[in-house]
């Protein structure tokens, strides 16, 4: 199994980073992972931490309509260049928290990406170059008040909501290029999203050095990739998994 990379909080509240073990013990370490965090004596057991988001980036840069087939589902074309957006940083949650509903919304869905983790400063980089900016993988869900992203015509606020980042549960360094991403909504078996990572219009590396010719990267910020076809709504009450093979699974329940 690949090592895991998390961010925990103990029962006085503070929080670290840290490797977590086959036995669900936390090997902590002295610094994030990528600025070359060090094992440490400290070891926390599971009745002793919880699992937070596994970064707090300074920014959350998502990509819109990455998938050929998502592009086609929204009665859109692909677009020719990456279509970035922001989400902000309050709006990222752990794994098996809840989801807000909002009330200003009538529409919420899902949307289950892969999501980078930058582990070093990155400004006008090259598709090469930006590949070694890019430290880990995880898992999100760029959840989305679809009615108000219609009603808006910019994505700012149908993306900006409290809670509306799920994100992790833990943070891989490698994953398979074919890693298969599938969403699936309370107990049904049948995923509602399922696609090849390898499916994007734009890859990785490339989504990297794009973003890194507008704005600088720094160390622990985030970058979504896209979501694949299936996107749909949720109801309160309705529990979410995001699954990627190679990292785990990303869940939360939607709450009123």
């Amino acid at each position: 199994m690949a090592q895991r990379y998390v961010r925990v909080q103990n029962r006085e509240g503070k929080i670290y980073y840290g490797l977590l073990q086959l036995s669900f013990n936390v090997q902590v370490l002295d610094a994030p992972p990528w600025l070359h965090g060090q094992p440490t004596d400290l070891v926390l057991e599971p009745d002793n931490y919880l699992i937070l988001a596994p970064c707090a980036p300074s920014k959350i840069v998502a990509v819109g309509k990455n998938y050929a087939d998502h592009a086609a589902e929204m009665g859109t074309l692909v677009p020719s260049e990456p279509l970035i957006f922001l989400k902000p940083p309050t709006s990222i949650i752990a794994s098996e928290t809840e989801i807000k509903y909002p009330p200003q919304s009538q529409r919420v869905d899902y949307e289950g990406e892969l999501a980078l983790v930058i582990g070093e400063r990155a400004c006008n980089c090259t598709p090469e170059v930006a590949q070694t900016k890019i430290w880990g993988y995880t898992i999100a869900n760029d959840v989305t008040a679809r009615d108000l992203q219609k009603k808006d015509g910019q994505w700012t606020r149908a993306k900006g909501f409290d809670t509306f980042c799920p994100l992790g549960p833990w943070i891989v360094r490698d994953l398979s290029p074919g890693a298969r991403l599938q969403t699936f909504l309370n107990d049904d078996a049948h995923p509602i999203q399922s696609a090849g990572i390898d499916q994007m219009v734009f890859a990785p590396d490339f989504l990297v050095s794009y973003i890194s010719q507008v704005m600088t990267l720094l160390p622990g910020d985030v970058v979504l990739t896209g979501t694949p076809e299936g996107v749909g709504a949720m109801q309160p009450g309705d529990r979410v998994r995001v699954e990627i093979e190679g990292i785990g699974r990303l869940e939360n329940t939607v709450a009123q």
